[in-house]
């Protein structure tokens, strides 16, 4: 099979897989078993359904590119491109069960005086320390990738498929924190985070994650604590 030629120019992402499965007389479904993911999730993005997913926050790429011999940065320009073109409206306010649920994880004479600051001059502050907490927990996250005992062990723990589990990680990998749900707090964000707490002078964010190695060894290595 040749590799395809590079792009001059980006493309849409589902026009560039389309045209490859056809080169390579591949289907949909083999692209789907190649990258471990449900086809839905392919035939979404093959038809512009799914926005492409960010470029370095998913292992999606490198896959289809070996996979379909894509020249090396094609699917990653025509994503960057189309995330461009599409960027979605931000919201001025996060959903209160989540704003609440996030709060609780704060230290609490920060989490008063934050709400008092919300109450009294808008959400925006709020909302850049939330998203700022969640690019931290998505570090964290992006790891599970690499990880597939702990991606089959998370498929099992909440009933699902491997792959399913997957496109479940690419998703919140995604998220922003006007697009968070309650959801993404139960299975990604509140098993890893301990505390966070944040300098309202300084700005300087504090977050505690949990270690996420087995119990017996948790017990001899504390949590760390990092700054941002």
């Amino acid at each position: 099979m040749k590799s395809s030629v590079p792009l001059k120019k980006p493309i849409p992402v589902g026009k560039l897989l389309r045209q490859r499965l056809r080169e390579t007389e591949r289907s949909a479904a083999e692209l789907a078993e190649a990258v471990q993911l449900p086809k839905e999730y392919i035939d979404d993005l093959i038809a512009g359904r799914r926005r492409p997913p960010q470029p370095g926050q998913t292992d999606l790429y490198d896959r289809m590119t070996s996979f379909l011999r894509l020249s090396r940065n094609d699917l990653a320009l025509c994503a960057t491109a189309e995330r461009e073109a599409t960027e979605p409206k931000r919201r001025a306010t996060l959903k209160p069960t989540v704003r609440r649920q996030l709060l609780e994880l704060c230290e609490p004479s920060t989490a008063e005086q934050l709400e008092a600051r919300r109450a009294q001059n808008g959400s925006a502050e709020l909302n850049d320390i939330f998203q700022r907490l969640l690019e931290v927990t998505q570090g964290a996250v992006r790891r599970m990738l690499d990880d597939q005992i702990g991606l089959r062990v998370a498929a099992e723990r909440y009933g699902g498929t491997y792959a399913a589990m997957r496109m479940r990680v690419l998703e919140f990998l995604d998220a922003t924190a006007e697009t968070l749900t309650t959801d993404d707090l139960v299975k990604f964000l509140q098993p890893r985070v301990t505390l966070w707490d944040v300098d309202l002078e300084t700005g300087v964010l504090r977050v505690v994650l949990k270690s996420q190695e087995p119990r017996e060894r948790t017990r001899r290595r504390p949590s760390a604590g990092a700054a941002f």
